[in-house]
């Protein structure tokens, strides 16, 4: 059983046994992202006083305009994690292709991949609004000691054998599972210690707010236009309350804490829709998962999505269960 207050280190040391591989090196993998994260944390929190604001003047592979941010997170993730010569490979929702690094002896020797999100929500940071980092961790599929290869990072969401996400907000929280529940760890910026602070969270069963930009409303699908309908009428518990941030990992952690669904569906001007499912969409969905919520592409189970894409899309649809069974049931009908 957690023990509130207990720091982010003794956590990660008294629960390796859970790990299925317990080699040490999931907990040093952990470890790696929690520094990370430290650093990546100070230099956003100074943002307003460095020349760090507005847009690095680049596109990165999905043609979005890169924030200074962005360029700067990318960095600090992919240095730490290459430095300590624990992953065999790395994703970055920044990086065209994906990055192979050599263990010791030059060989590639290490067990598991990294996908991540260096900054969900950049765009936000020129205005003092939430931001955060997601990850997702697998074991790799090929054999040790050889290069990694794409089969390595389109693995289905289901083989995750951790994810998280670090939310930079009024204070700083890192949030995972390796399979074993959910654990949010809040830091303490004067001794720069992370502390659990919300041990075994849970999605509520319901909730009564829903997370989507009504900004597009008339691009969206006719089952999504008819839920928001119905979230908006006057009926039982309803009207639902809109709340919109406009950053996953903000939108998905209020959701997780008080209840409530996030959509971000395909629309006519993106019918895949525009969420990554490698970078966002599977990490977040293990998280809901683990917390007792749910994660749909409308239709189907996100994590039992086979990957053919390293940058592939999907719509989102994702928080309280009986929420987003409620919005599938509107996809269907709608067909």
């Amino acid at each position: 059983m957690p023990k509130k207050n207990q720091t982010l280190g003794e956590f990660i040391i008294e629960n390796q046994s859970e790990f299925q591989y317990s080699s040490g090196e999931l907990s040093r993998l952990i470890n790696s992202i929690r520094l990370a994260a430290k650093v990546v944390n100070h230099e956003v929190n100074k943002a307003g006083l460095v020349d760090i604001l507005g847009t690095a003047g680049e596109t990165n592979i999905q043609g979005e305009d890169q924030q200074k941010l962005d360029v700067y997170a990318n960095e600090v993730f992919i240095k730490t994690l290459t430095n300590r010569e624990i992953v065999c490979g790395i994703a970055s929702e920044e990086e065209d292709d994906f990055i192979t690094i050599k263990g010791r002896n030059e060989k590639n020797d290490n067990k598991y991949i990294v996908l991540i999100d260096p900054l969900d929500g950049s765009s936000n940071i020129d205005v003092n609004v939430s931001v955060g980092t997601i990850f997702s961790i697998y074991r790799r599929v090929t054999a040790s000691g050889t290069p990694v290869t794409m089969e390595d990072f389109l693995q289905p969401g289901n083989l995750q054998v951790a994810a998280g996400y670090i939310v930079y907000g009024t204070s700083t929280m890192i949030v995972y599972s390796t399979g074993h529940g959910v654990n949010g760890f809040t830091l303490n910026p004067a001794i720069g210690t992370y502390y659990l602070s919300h041990p075994n969270m849970r999605f509520p069963e319901t909730g009564n707010i829903y997370s989507v930009n009504e900004g597009n409303y008339i691009h969206f699908p006719q089952g999504v236009k008819n839920y928001i309908k119905y979230c908006q009428q006057e009926e039982g518990d309803r009207p639902y309350t809109s709340r919109y941030i406009g950053s996953l990992v903000s939108d998905f952690h209020r959701n997780m804490i008080k209840g409530g669904i996030y959509i971000y569906p395909n629309t006519s001007k993106d019918p895949e829709g525009k969420l990554r499912l490698l970078y966002e969409c599977n990490p977040i969905a293990y998280i809901a998962e683990q917390a007792g919520a749910k994660a749909s592409n409308g239709f189907m189970r996100i994590l039992d999505i086979k990957p053919t894409q390293l940058h592939q899309r999907v719509p989102f649809f994702c928080g309280s269960k009986l929420m987003v069974e409620k919005a599938e049931e509107f996809m269907k009908n709608a067909e």
